[in-house]
């Protein structure tokens, strides 16, 4: 999956940017206060996908 559409679908699930780090971006979901890691790569392993949603605590991307 592109990293433009994973962070998308981020956005319209309530997550924001939090920060960048040195090779990771930091996303939060203020509604349940949830932190996770997204690499710098252009594409991102759908395995990679699911963890991320469920840290942050949104339904995973179909």
């Amino acid at each position: 999956m592109k990293r433009n559409e994973f962070t998308t679908y981020l956005r319209s699930q309530g997550c924001q940017l939090l920060r960048e780090g040195a090779k990771h971006s930091w996303w939060i979901n203020p509604a349940l206060n949830k932190r996770s890691a997204i690499p710098r790569h252009s594409e991102i392993k759908d395995i990679v996908a699911k963890k991320i949603c469920k840290d942050l605590g949104v339904s995973s991307i179909k």
